[in-house]
């Protein structure tokens, strides 16, 4: 077959350039639509106004009598969501209305496991050369802050988890910045030198500047958040304004005292648009985890319409749901709401913009970038319109730090929701234990939310 020869775009010319701006120029909305924008927003032009004041924050089954948590300067969205959904457990559990795991507890043994997971795929991958996709990819992609479900599930289980008086939050545990930059540079100098000495064949030397490392991210994270409690004494009043002192527990211990979920019995569910990943089978990525022979990222790929009515019955059963989404697009951040035709660019530009949920995921446009919790929804003659969602930017936007989520965008914008396994059918139950198909590191669904 011969080869098709490549389409090309011709340079822009001066006189291409002129056309343009003459057709510009002779457009009376066009120039009223400069005027508009030179002065305000463009979001402030191209939102439905009608829409933005339709979509109230009532729903009919609400489950959050609690405030909302902050993560501030941070990517921890995904830790803080784990950990809310766990509080509300606790919050039964201990008998009080507001309480909160510590988030820093949980961060500071993600990022030194992570930091560990690194240091054995750069090993792992330093036969490669340093401009090789996936080696370029675990050195762009060192020490964020994000992170998915199973990751959150690899730190509760084998580190445990603690009340936020135990170990409070720091300047760097609120404003990650600079920590990850360090830690960063750290890393990809340990890269390096893990690199070298593999090549010439010191193993002793790979296992020695290995530990080196790992204990220089120890210090670091140690200094940045503090020392983590490998037990403290538990005393709290209950609402009832009972006294209760619990003694001296391990993280290990207070988690499996105060929290009513199985971790086990729990699966990320995911929408993964893409036809040749077929629904009903399970994925994975390479690469992707941070605790070293932990079980790896599982995601079981069903239709979004399964997704969101195991979430409803959920909340209907009075379980708070932790999703991932893409939470940018289609968002006014002050008054708290989602919905996918909130914005109409292409009308304001006269451009053509639209692209389907698989469209955007295949060209970069759409991926996981943020995880919360649905705490609501609201059915009405059994059709779901519109979900509560308790986010972790503070209580200063939407329902005193509540969002609401129009039904058409939970459809186009969320990506995963974690469930109980004992929802599923029978069928993708039997699916969990079918061999994952492995996408490649650098894979959308290997975004962290």
């Amino acid at each position: 077959m011969t080869p098709l020869t490549p389409v090309t775009t011709s340079p822009l010319s001066t006189e291409h350039l002129a056309a343009l701006h003459e057709v510009f120029a002779a457009d009376p909305v066009l120039r009223r639509t400069q005027n508009a924008v030179a002065r305000v927003s463009v979001d402030d032009l191209a939102i439905d106004h009608q829409l933005a004041t339709a979509l109230t924050t009532t729903v009919s089954n609400r489950i959050d009598d609690w405030k909302v948590t902050n993560q501030k300067k941070s990517g921890r969205c995904w830790l803080f969501a784990a950990l809310n959904l766990l509080r509300a457990g606790a919050k039964e559990t201990m008998g009080v209305k507001e309480f909160e795991f510590s988030q820093n507890y949980a961060m500071y043994f993600d990022k030194l496991e992570r930091a560990n997971y690194f240091l054995a795929s750069i090993l792992e991958t330093s036969q490669l050369p340093e401009d090789d996709r996936l080696v370029a990819h675990l050195l762009r992609d060192v020490m964020g802050d994000g992170g998915q479900w199973d990751m959150a599930v690899n730190i509760f289980k084998k580190y445990g988890a603690v009340p936020k008086s135990a170990m409070p939050e720091t300047e760097s545990s609120s404003n990650t910045g600079r920590m990850n930059a360090v830690l960063c540079l750290l890393l990809r100098r340990g890269a390096g030198e893990l690199r070298a000495l593999n090549a010439a064949g010191d193993t002793a030397g790979v296992e020695s500047a290995s530990e080196r490392i790992l204990t220089e991210v120890h210090r670091i994270l140690t200094v940045h958040l503090g020392t983590p409690p490998t037990s403290f004494e538990w005393e709290y009043t209950d609402d009832a304004k009972v006294f209760h002192r619990e003694g001296v527990l391990t993280p290990q211990e207070f988690l499996a005292k105060y929290t009513t979920i199985s971790l086990d019995e729990y699966v990320c569910l995911v929408d993964d648009p893409r036809s040749e990943h077929p629904k009903g089978g399970t994925l994975t990525v390479e690469h992707l985890g941070n605790v070293l022979g932990a079980a790896p990222v599982l995601y079981l790929n069903v239709d979004i319409a399964l997704a969101k009515r195991l979430a409803k019955e959920a909340i209907l059963d009075g379980e708070p749901v932790w999703f991932g989404c893409d939470v940018g697009p289609q968002m006014v951040r002050k008054e708290g709401i989602w919905d996918a035709g909130l914005y109409d660019y292409a009308g304001l530009y006269g451009a053509e913009l639209a692209m389907d949920k698989e469209a955007r995921v295949r060209f970069g446009e759409s991926a996981m970038t943020h995880a919360m919790l649905l705490t609501g929804v609201d059915v009405l003659e059994g059709q779901t319109r519109r979900w509560r969602v308790e986010n972790s930017w503070g209580d200063e936007n939407g329902d005193q730090g509540f969002y609401t989520m129009a039904d058409n965008w939970f459809d186009e914008y969320v990506f995963e929701v974690v469930v109980n396994k004992n929802r599923l059918s029978p069928e993708l139950r039997q699916a969990l234990a079918a061999e994952p198909l492995a996408l490649p590191a650098w894979d959308p669904m290997g975004a962290l939310a």
